[in-house]
């Protein structure tokens, strides 16, 4: 990732108040699928209102992200919230991905195609990925995230081969975005 892409995004996290404490609520929608206790990967989770929310759950959260200000961010808002988190400054495109066995692997918002044939090979047995992103269709509403970082209708279950899919949907969600929702599991 370009230093240019981490500036951006510590300038967003810089200012605060503007960066959102709640989790997805379409990843709070996927609440009785989810473990309550292991090791848990928030990708690309910056300020960690998705990491929280899966600590206050028992997990034991680490948090990667390519931005230290959003990094930061986290762990102050998980000291307030009472939880704490394990921040990893990386670029999830440049830098070996975080060893597993993870029991939990969420991603948010974040396409980086080659990451998908990683998780099944980090991923605990009978641990779940789970991945919420955007679609093309998004952009009949929304102009971003742009196309480039935007799934085509229909992809997301072929992205995930090799693991079970537990769960799988597509459409406009809770959050206002066209998504497409995945929970697959590894094999135990």
């Amino acid at each position: 990732m370009p230093l240019f892409d981490r500036q951006k995004w510590d300038a967003k996290y810089s200012a605060a108040e503007a960066v959102p404490r709640e989790p997805s609520a379409v990843l709070r929608s996927l609440d009785a699928l989810l473990p309550k206790s292991g090791r848990a990967l928030d990708v690309a989770g910056g300020a960690g209102r998705n990491g929280i929310w899966l600590a206050q759950r028992g997990l034991d959260v680490t948090i990667a992200d390519v931005s230290p200000q959003g990094l930061a961010l986290a762990e102050q808002r998980a000291l307030e919230a009472g939880v704490k988190l394990a921040p990893l400054c990386t670029d999830l495109e440049d830098a070996p991905f975080p060893p597993g066995p993870w029991d939990l692997i969420l991603s948010v918002c974040y396409l980086w195609r080659p990451l998908f044939g990683v998780y099944p090979q980090v991923l605990a047995p009978g641990g779940l990925l789970v991945i919420i992103q955007p679609t093309k269709q998004n952009l009949e509403r929304h102009p971003k995230p742009l196309a480039g970082f935007l799934l085509s209708d229909g992809e997301l279950p072929s992205l995930v081969s090799g693991l079970e899919i537990v769960h799988y949907q597509e459409g406009w969600q809770a959050d206002g975005r066209h998504d497409a929702v995945v929970v697959a599991r590894r094999a135990r």
